[in-house]
């Protein structure tokens, strides 16, 4: 018979479930309900002037986010300049992209005690790009060449959509320690919110968010002529060199505690063997801002064309589409297709032609593939024509109000920010054969399902079911069009007309 478990152990067991059971503890409720404050508090990376974030519960969608507090001591400047904070916010909440960490509420709460602004994040469970990289280094001496151009590209698909906005925003404070990675290696940029918060407000309410400079051991990350001049894109592309040089040699040594060296740098950058890196870096890390290349343009350069651009857009173009196909559609594609058949042919004068066969093509490679290019990993950014973002552009949303109470009345519809990847319809009578029932399935980009059901009347029509989905937040407003088609041929089809 075994020995019982000695005591001490299990009084030890006993304390870590009771820390367990505090941390999950609920200390404050969003006035609509929806964002559940946790005891448990995170780190997400150096966010200049949040005093306080902390784990919280999306009880709509079931998922863990981050609750950000933003807290102001002067009570009276915060009461006269919340209209600009509100105006602030709502355009930081219009920035959607795949590669920066979003922003998904925010709301404002003044008391006779405090003055905050709170904020909800999306919660990167992964850490920081530092932390990888220290992690990293343990058990390798350098990175791997494809995940250095999968992560450089990201970054720079990000700050080239910042940057194009009209006026363009300006990150301010790129670093290993602002960047993040996702489990699935989508790489996510956070504190977006800072600089352009910042410098909108007002000298008497800024001092709670002012951004010297950060620690000293951050300090290479910012180019030579900051806080000098005016800063502009070329500030961020001179902290995503050295984020870039830190990437390829997983670590810069420090001084101790102290700021990085020149001497390190120099050092960090000989040791790259690859010419087109060192180039790459070289020319982000110019000590004139007007020598740096733009984010766009650096997404051309030769070192990051890893995928064929006519692949990716072909990659882009099936995923889009992905709705009018099967889910296992390369599945079965690649059962039907004889291994044999060529699938290309390069014709060569005087010489046999270069053939490429469909057993050259490995069918878990492109699935795989596919999935990296609708996480995020391989953007189209740099192949499309810029499209500035206006700030500030159609208004988001009402902020919620904060009260001491749970607002009795409900929240305003949140937008869809997922896509839909594949629909499916299907149509029935009634048992008083009066009228249709319709039955719509959807999967979304992150492979959830959201199912559907609504009774037909005789003057529905495809474009107002479409419209009135969006309008409820079930479905995303680009995904408007092709819902609006898909039901218009459902129903068609169902009931008895031709199109």
């Amino acid at each position: 018979m075994a020995a019982p478990e000695p005591a001490p152990r299990r009084g030890r067991e006993r304390e870590r479930e009771d820390e367990s059971e505090d941390e999950s503890d609920i200390l404050e409720e969003s006035p609509c309900g929806r964002w559940q404050k946790r005891r448990e508090q995170v780190n997400q990376g150096n966010m200049p002037g949040v005093q306080s974030t902390f784990l919280a519960m999306d009880t709509e969608e079931g998922v863990e986010v981050v609750w950000n507090e933003l807290h102001f001591g002067d009570r009276k400047a915060f009461s006269v300049h919340e209209e600009t904070i509100q105006t602030m916010f709502e355009q930081l909440a219009l920035l959607d992209h795949p590669n920066i960490v979003k922003l998904h509420k925010y709301w404002l709460d003044a008391s006779e005690t405090r003055a905050r602004v709170i904020f909800i994040t999306e919660y990167v469970s992964s850490g920081s790009l530092k932390q990888f990289l220290k992690k990293t280094k343990k058990n390798h001496k350098a990175m791997n060449a494809r995940a250095w151009k999968r992560w450089c590209t990201q970054i720079l698909s990000a700050l080239s959509f910042l940057h194009a906005c009209s006026p363009p925003i300006i990150h301010g404070n790129l670093t290993s320690d602002t960047i993040f990675i996702q489990h699935n290696g989508l790489i996510k940029i956070g504190s977006v919110w800072h600089r352009i918060f910042s410098n909108a407000l007002p000298d008497d309410l800024r001092s709670p968010i002012r951004a010297e400079r950060e620690e000293p051991r951050n300090l290479h990350f910012f180019p030579p002529e900051y806080g000098e001049v005016a800063d502009g894109t070329a500030v961020d592309i001179f902290s995503f060199g050295m984020c870039a040089l830190e990437m390829a040699v997983l670590e810069i040594q420090a001084n101790g505690d102290t700021r990085v060296t020149e001497e390190a740098i120099a050092r960090a950058r000989h040791s790259l063997s690859d010419p087109n890196m060192r180039e790459f870096i070289l020319c982000c890390l110019a000590r004139d801002p007007a020598r740096r290349p733009s984010a766009h343009s650096l997404l051309f350069h030769r070192v990051l064309f890893e995928v064929h651009s006519l692949k990716l857009l072909a990659a882009h173009c099936f995923i889009q589409h992905q709705y009018l196909m099967p889910e296992n559609v390369v599945e079965e594609k690649t059962k039907s297709t004889d291994p044999h058949a060529v699938l290309a042919e390069i014709p060569r004068p005087s010489r046999p032609p270069l053939q490429w066969r469909y057993s050259e093509v490995s069918c878990l490679e492109l699935d795989k593939f596919l999935e990296d290019v609708r996480n995020g990993i391989y953007p189209l950014m740099n192949f499309a024509a810029a499209r500035p973002l206006g700030l500030p552009r159609v208004l988001a949303p009402p902020p919620e109000e904060a009260q001491k109470a749970k607002t009795p009345t409900p929240e305003p519809f949140d937008s869809e920010t997922r896509k839909v990847i594949q629909m499916q319809c299907s149509l029935e009578r009634s048992e008083d054969k009066a009228r249709w029932h319709l039955t719509l399935l959807l999967v979304l980009e992150d492979r959830l399902h959201r199912q559907l059901t609504y009774d037909l009347l005789p003057t529905d029509s495809a474009q107002d079911l479409a419209a009135e989905l969006v309008h409820y937040g079930f479905v995303h407003e680009e995904d408007r069009a092709k819902l609006a088609t898909f039901l218009e041929s459902a129903l068609l089809k169902h009931r008895g007309a031709q199109p």
